[in-house]
């Protein structure tokens, strides 16, 4: 694709008339009503249609993916799709082409801007809580796995200690957004953090596979009829247990319940290695540092600043270092026990 928008300034301009064109540029007819949803990522829009439900336009962030990253999150969920599980691909349409033999395509341009579109799905979030759900959630994860470890991600990124641990550390500091009160005391708790993930993964160290890769209770929509996925901007090349363990919560004897729970409806479809089980407090410290970094990469985003007001304040910072110590911590406890 050429001409692709780069830069989020530009980005900034993406208004409603834009998303109305570049939605019948697919051969839609808009009924005019747009509404912007909840995601800061990439600009996504529930958008009317004449006589029809409503559809979703997903705008991409420039320059986070290429476009051969897209494309291979595109294939994936369709893959399971196709499959029947319940997660949510894009909508494949019809593309003129030189050659007579039809083709479709799920990436599209207008204006610079790269997007995709996708059937409108509703649902709410599973109970973490409910058993009977976790067990069917364990399924349809068995099952995704299943399919994710046939292959690997030859664009997308791998879940690494660099990319959610030192890069998004390192970015913090060197862009000064902390109180300099703090700043010694953070890099010394994330030095410990490091020190001991990097020695979990030398101990345990995972099997990569296709993951979904952000399966946290927002992204499952669930219904009458069961969940589906959705959202799989995040889906990467990493450890089966990061599917699994932000559909955990309570205390530890409540975890390791769910967690049974889980893995029995797991396991009918897909084997699990439960030495991954030692990598949860790991990937839970990552997924810490990295959204601190993720949140001051995005703060140029106006978007950013007005839905995350109290980041960049002493009292975020403040707890966000109670939080890394607190997970110090915990990464030297016992790793969740199924057997217990």
């Amino acid at each position: 694709m050429t001409n692709v928008i780069k830069t989020i300034e530009d980005y900034s301009r993406l208004d409603p008339d834009t998303v109305i064109n570049a939605v019948e540029s697919k051969g839609y007819l808009s009924d005019a009503r747009v509404l912007a949803l909840n995601s800061y990522e990439n600009r996504v829009y529930q958008v009317g249609i004449e006589d029809e439900q409503p559809i979703i336009a997903k705008f991409y962030r420039p320059g986070r993916w290429s476009d051969k990253q897209i494309l291979e999150e595109h294939t994936f969920s369709n893959d399971l799709f196709e499959r029947d599980i319940p997660a949510i691909p894009p909508l494949y349409l019809s593309i003129k082409n030189e050659s007579s033999s039809p083709e479709k395509a799920s990436l599209f341009t207008y204006k610079g801007y790269r997007f995709a579109l996708y059937k409108r799905r509703g649902g709410r979030a599973p109970e973490l809580t409910d058993m009977d759900q976790l067990y069917w959630l364990g399924k349809l994860m068995g099952r995704i796995h299943a399919i994710g470890k046939t292959g690997q991600f030859q664009h997308r990124p791998t879940l690494s200690i660099e990319s959610f641990i030192s890069r998004p550390s390192r970015y913090i500091l060197e862009h000064d957004f902390m109180p300099s009160l703090f700043r010694e005391s953070y890099e010394a708790i994330v030095k410990d953090i490091l020190q001991h993930v990097k020695t979990n993964y030398q101990q345990f160290p995972p099997e990569l596979i296709r993951l979904h890769g952000d399966c946290h209770p927002g992204n499952i929509l669930w219904t009458d009829n069961g969940p589906h996925f959705v959202d799989f901007d995040d889906s990467r090349n990493g450890p089966a247990v990061q599917d699994l363990w932000m559909l955990l919560s309570g205390e530890r004897n409540e975890q390791e319940m769910q967690l049974r729970e889980i893995l029995e409806g797991y396991e009918e479809f897909c084997d699990f290695n439960l030495t991954e089980l030692n990598l949860i407090e790991s990937l839970r410290s990552m997924r810490i540092i990295h959204y601190a970094g993720w949140l001051a990469k995005r703060w140029q985003d106006p978007a950013f600043p007005r839905a995350f007001p109290w980041f960049n304040s002493e009292q975020f910072w403040g707890e966000h270092i109670l939080q890394l110590k607190e997970q110090l911590a915990a990464l030297q406890e016992p790793p969740l026990q199924l057997y217990p």
